[in-house]
C-alpha cells in the first residue's frame, strides 16, 4: 500500500525508459517522489522510479503487467512479442510500421501506452482516497496527436483535475529556480532531447494551465499570494534518445563480436552505458542458453564517444543547441544572459554530454543534482497556481491547390512561436475556387520541419526509430474529415474572380483555434469566433 500523507495532487512523468510519480504533501509544504510496490525501483541514491515496461498477458482482456514487476518476473528477457519498451516513442507517430497481433487483437503503441498509465493510475487510486489533482508532462515536441492520445487516456478516470504541463518548463520549477531570471533546461530522456529557455518571475495572482478536467477545488490557491510564472522564450525537440545509444551499442557488438540483437543484449548494452557514467570502463558477460556459449561485453569511454561521433550525435545536439540560441537572441537575450543550465534525463549522466554542455555553459551555472525526479516535482508546482505562459511550438496552415505543382500544398496562416492568447488576430481573404460554389471548405493542418520524418517500429523485440529522408513537409491534417471540413455557407452562391470571404483567425488562452469568418459581398458575420480546434 502507498501510505497517505493526506495528499491530493499528484504529477506523472511518463517516460521512454522511466516514469516518475510526485504527490504534494501539505504537511511538509514539499513535493516527494513515490513509491510503489511491484511497480518501482530504486537503485543506489536514486529517487524510485517504475521502469517503462510492459508485459500482456492476455490482450482480449486488457491484463497487463507494468513496472519492475517485468523484470522481477524475468519477462524482459525473453524474445517474446508480449514483452514492449520504449513505447512512448510510437505514440501518434504517423508511421507505425510492425506492430504484434497478440490474442487476436492488433496492437497500437497507443493501446500500449495506455495500458501502462491506466496499470499505474489505477495503483494510485486505489491506495489515496483524497487523490483530487493530476499534472500529466508532456515533450515539448509532442503533436496534437501525442496530447490527444494523452487527454482520451485521462478524460475517464475519477480525478477532479486533469492539466498537461511543458517538461521542461516543470522541470525549471523542480529544480526550485523560482529566483533565477532565465533557465536553459536541457531535458534529455529515453526517447526524447528537449531545450528550453525559461524565463521565471513573480507576478500577481492569475490562473493558467493546459486543463484538460476542472473540478470544483483549486487546490493550494490563496487570493493574497503573488503567483509565479514560467514563460517558455526558446525550445527546441529532436526525437533522440537513450533508446538510440542502446541500439547504436548493440549494432557495435553484433557487428564486432557477432553477438545477436535481443531483449537481453539490450539490457547488457544499457548497463554498460549506465557504468560508464561512473567509470572509466565497463564489463558484462552474456549467456547464450541456446548454444552455451559465454561473451564477455568490454567498452571503455574512448570507444564509446567514437560510437557516438560516428552516429553524428554531437552534430545533432550541436544542431539543436543553435535553434535555441537563435530563438533566443530574436527575443533580445544572449547566452550570457542566461543565468543556469539546468540538466534532466537519465541520458544526461553521460560525462561527454556534460562535456558537451561545459563547451556552451560555464561549470558554475550547470546544476544536475536531480536529473531523475525534477519534471514529476515541478509540475505539482501547477497545483500550487503557477502560471505558466508559452508559445506554440509548431506552425499551422490551410490546404490549398498548388497549380504550379500540380497538387495540394500548404499556406501558413500561424507559425511557430507565436505566443497565446494572440493580441491581433491573423487575416485571410478567400475566393470561391469553382462555379456557383455552396460553401468555403477549409483543412487545417500542422505544419512540422520539411523532412520524411519518423519511421518507428519493432525490429524482434526491440524498439527502432528510422529517419525517413525526403524534402517534403512533415504535415499533420487535424480535421480532414466529413463534417468538420465545412467553414461556412454562402448565400447567394459563390463563384470565381474575386475575394468571397475574410477570415480572422486567433488563437485564445486555451490554445483553441478560433476563426470569425465575414461575407465580403454580403457584408455578414457568417461565424463569429468559431471553434476549430485545440492546439498544441
Amino acid at each position: 500500500m502507498v501510505n497517505s500523507l493526506n495528499t491530493s495532487a499528484y504529477a506523472i512523468d511518463f517516460g521512454t525508459s522511466n516514469t516518475a510519480i510526485a504527490r504534494w504533501n501539505t504537511a511538509t509544504q514539499q513535493a516527494e517522489t513515490v513509491k510503489i510496490p511491484d511497480l518501482s525501483q530504486q537503485i543506489g541514491n536514486n529517487p524510485p522510479l517504475i521502469p517503462s515496461l510492459l508485459y500482456v498477458e492476455d490482450a482480449s482482456q486488457s491484463k497487463v503487467i507494468s513496472g519492475q514487476k517485468v523484470r522481477e518476473r524475468g519477462l524482459d528477457l525473453s524474445n517474446d512479442n508480449r514483452f514492449f519498451r520504449g513505447f512512448k516513442r510510437g505514440i501518434g507517430a504517423e508511421i507505425q510500421g510492425f506492430l504484434p497481433e497478440i490474442d487476436g487483437k492488433t496492437l497500437s503503441f497507443e493501446q500500449i501506452g495506455q495500458w501502462f498509465l491506466t496499470d499505474i493510475i489505477d495503483r494510485l487510486t486505489e491506495s489515496e482516497q483524497n487523490l483530487d489533482s493530476l499534472i500529466l508532462t508532456v515533450p515539448v515536441d509532442s503533436f496534437e496527436a501525442y496530447r490527444y492520445w494523452l487527454s482520451q487516456v485521462c478524460q475517464s478516470l475519477s480525478i477532479e483535475q486533469i492539466r498537461i504541463l511543458d517538461e521542461p518548463t516543470a522541470a525549471a520549477l523542480g529544480y526550485g529556480a523560482a529566483e533565477q531570471e532565465l533557465l536553459l533546461v536541457i531535458d534529455f530522456g529515453g526517447g526524447t532531447i528537449d531545450l528550453s529557455l525559461v524565463q521565471i518571475a513573480r507576478q500577481a495572482k492569475s490562473t493558467q494551465g493546459f486543463i484538460l478536467k476542472w473540478g470544483k477545488k483549486n487546490l493550494g490557491e490563496s487570493s493574497s499570494q503573488k503567483k509565479t510564472t514560467a514563460r517558455v522564450l526558446a525550445k527546441a525537440g529532436q526525437n533522440l534518445g537513450g533508446a538510440d545509444i542502446d541500439n547504436w551499442l548493440i549494432d557495435y557488438f553484433a557487428s564486432s563480436c557477432g553477438i545477436p540483437k535481443s531483449s537481453l543484449t539490450t539490457r547488457l548494452a544499457e548497463r554498460l552505458k549506465i557504468q560508464l557514467s561512473s567509470q572509466i570502463e565497463a564489463t558484462e558477460v552474456y549467456f547464450d542458453d541456446e548454444t552455451l556459449a559465454t561473451y564477455e561485453l568490454g567498452l571503455n569511454r574512448q570507444q564509446f564517444e567514437q560510437i557516438l561521433q560516428q552516429q553524428q550525435f554531437f552534430a545533432q545536439l550541436d544542431e539543436l543547441m543553435t535553434q535555441v540560441l537563435n530563438q533566443a537572441r530574436r527575443n533580445g537575450v544572449e547566452i550570457t544572459d542566461i543565468n543556469s543550465v539546468l540538466l534532466v534525463g537519465g541520458t544526461v549522466q553521460i560525462p561527454s554530454v556534460q562535456n558537451w554542455v561545459k563547451q556552451y555553459f560555464e561549470e558554475s551555472k550547470i546544476l544536475s543534482d536531480c536529473p531523475f525526479e525534477a519534471i514529476a516535482k515541478g509540475a505539482l508546482q501547477v497545483a500550487k497556481g503557477i502560471e505558466v505562459k508559452d508559445f506554440l511550438y509548431h506552425s499551422y496552415g490551410i490546404r490549398y491547390w498548388d497549380r504550379k505543382q500540380n497538387c495540394h500544398n500548404w499556406h501558413p496562416i500561424i507559425k511557430t512561436g507565436q505566443p497565446y492568447p494572440m493580441a491581433q488576430p491573423v487575416e485571410l481573404l478567400l475566393g470561391a475556387s469553382i462555379e456557383n460554389q455552396p460553401s468555403i471548405e477549409l483543412i487545417i493542418g500542422e505544419l512540422g520541419t520539411e523532412t520524411g520524418g519518423v519511421e518507428v517500429y519493432f525490429d524482434g523485440d526491440r524498439l527502432v526509430t528510422n529517419k525517413l529522408d525526403s524534402n517534403m513537409m512533415v504535415v499533420k491534417s487535424l480535421n480532414d474529415r466529413d463534417g468538420a471540413r465545412t467553414l461556412a455557407k454562402l448565400d447567394p452562391l459563390g463563384n470565381p474572380g474575386s475575394d468571397r470571404i475574410k477570415l480572422l483567425f486567433s488563437v485564445d488562452e486555451q490554445c483553441y483555434l478560433k476563426v470569425t469568418v465575414e461575407d465580403i459581398l454580403t457584408q455578414q458575420i457568417i461565424l463569429k469566433n468559431q471553434v476549430l480546434i485545440k492546439l498544441d
